[in-house]
């Protein structure tokens, strides 16, 4: 595996230098969206709606980034009159809450292949970093769970959906990721697993690797590399991107 001494911790082929990797969240570090669908409709219920997202429209839904983005757009499909902003803040943070519960009960775990990259990675004295649409808290409630207390030393940077003005496919939230890493574009990967975060990782100039999840099965066109689950994410990987 070819290494440029320059830069010990980083993959090189010529001058393209891999020293980071950027982990979207729901459905790339773990399958998480059966279980955000299973919160929605226990918020909806809480609050007293006849709402049911079913898989089939939940997996239609999940077209829309953002859950309370994801809460409008449901709204406005069925011909609903638009709701009070504070209204759809209000069911989505109880959203977060039954959320954030099943995930410290132990519901979710990493996707296989998951932990055994993350390793690899450490090892190699790559950087870490978060770049998603779901909230803070969700990250804290399933990285806390997965991978304990000090998980924050493992990914010292979380940019997520709220901490910008548009949400993927946008480019804001990789923009803000690199900004807190105080890195270029060039010598970064995303990790990724719908259309839309592909759009967002390759618009802010970054290259991407998809990996196919259970409620995104997408068109991932401009990735430099496809594959079927994240068994296949190794250092052997990165560096055939480099």
């Amino acid at each position: 595996m070819p290494r440029d001494l320059r830069f010990p911790f980083a993959f090189a082929r010529g001058t393209d230098l891999i020293d980071t990797v950027i982990f979207d969240v729901d459905g790339t570090l773990a399958e998480t969206e059966e279980v955000h669908r299973r919160a929605f409709n226990r918020t909806f219920a809480d609050f007293g709606l006849g709402w049911v997202w079913d898989e089939a429209l939940y997996r239609e839904l999940l077209g829309v980034t953002g859950g309370k983005e994801r809460i409008a757009h449901f709204v406005a499909r069925a011909g609903g009159a638009p709701l009070e902003p504070e209204f759809v803040a209000a069911m989505h943070a109880r959203k977060t809450a039954f959320y954030t519960e099943m995930v410290r009960a132990g519901e979710i775990a990493l996707r296989p292949g998951i932990g055994d990259f993350l390793a690899q990675l450490k090892e190699g004295g790559l950087a870490l970093a978060i770049a998603t649409t779901t909230t803070p808290a969700n990250v804290e409630a399933l990285l806390g769970a997965a991978l304990g207390a000090d998980w924050r030393k493992m990914f010292p940077v979380v940019a997520a959906g709220d901490m910008v003005e548009r949400k993927k496919p946008a480019p804001d939230v990789y923009l803000l990721a690199l900004s807190l890493l105080g890195r270029k574009a060039e010598s970064c990967v995303a990790v990724e697993d719908s259309r839309n975060g592909v759009r967002s990782a390759l618009a802010a100039g970054l290259r991407v690797i998809a990996v196919r999840s259970a409620y995104c099965d997408s068109d991932f066109t401009g990735a430099s590399a496809q594959l079927p689950d994240c068994a296949g994410l190794s250092l052997e990987l990165l560096d055939s991107l480099a």
